[in-house]
């Protein structure tokens, strides 16, 4: 009976020390050489203190700054741990709210979220992806469009001209991965580190 086991044993110890040992160090090591930013999470380091990361959305809120999309992510509620509170942004807890396209929450929300924005721009068609969730929770870009949408507010709060922070935002904007993968996204926290230097010039 020995006979018939050893060989299922060797095959599980081999197989979980190529798959569980040597492969992820393999790999590791690997990402160190050749991508060590990525691998290292891309964060974004500014005065040598790390300020985000590239991956991470952040939640923005101050009229100063752009804002990225809604977050559906939550957090247990401090006062009681059966329920869930939002946390915009929450690594911990990424994915979207699953609240269908037909439920009223949602409708609310979204047309609370779209009402606010048409003031704040009144006559400019509200970018979708200002009012909607991404499937993670932790998107950190958003589209071009939405970034110009929200130029005349950042503008007037920072009292900068509007097209210097329009040429920001083209500056910022990412195209598509060798022109034909994704689309064209600018990535929230680089254009808001970049908007802070601009108005300390």
């Amino acid at each position: 009976m020995l006979r018939e086991i050893r060989p299922a044993i060797v095959v599980l110890v081999a197989l979980t020390l190529i798959t569980g040992l040597v492969y992820p160090l393999a790999m590791t090591g690997i990402a160190q050489v050749i991508f060590p930013y990525q691998a290292n999470g891309s964060m974004i380091e500014r005065g040598g203190k790390i300020v985000g990361s590239e991956l991470i959305g952040q939640n923005f809120t101050s009229d100063k700054y752009f804002h990225g999309r809604p977050s559906a992510t939550t957090t247990s509620d401090p006062n009681d741990p059966t329920k869930s509170i939002a946390a915009p942004y929450n690594a911990a807890s990424s994915g979207g709210s699953n609240l269908g396209p037909s439920n009223k929450a949602l409708i609310d929300r979204v047309k609370a979220d779209a009402a606010k924005l048409q003031k704040e721009n009144p006559g400019t068609p509200v970018p979708i992806d200002l009012v909607t969730t991404s499937a993670s929770g932790l998107d950190p870009d958003i589209s071009p469009e939405a970034a110009l949408f929200q130029v005349p507010r950042v503008a007037k709060a920072r009292n900068l001209p509007e097209d210097r922070i329009r040429q920001l935002v083209d500056d910022y904007t990412e195209g598509r991965l060798f022109g034909l993968l994704g689309e064209p996204h600018v990535n929230v926290l680089e254009l808001n580190l970049a908007l802070d230097r601009l108005a300390a010039k």
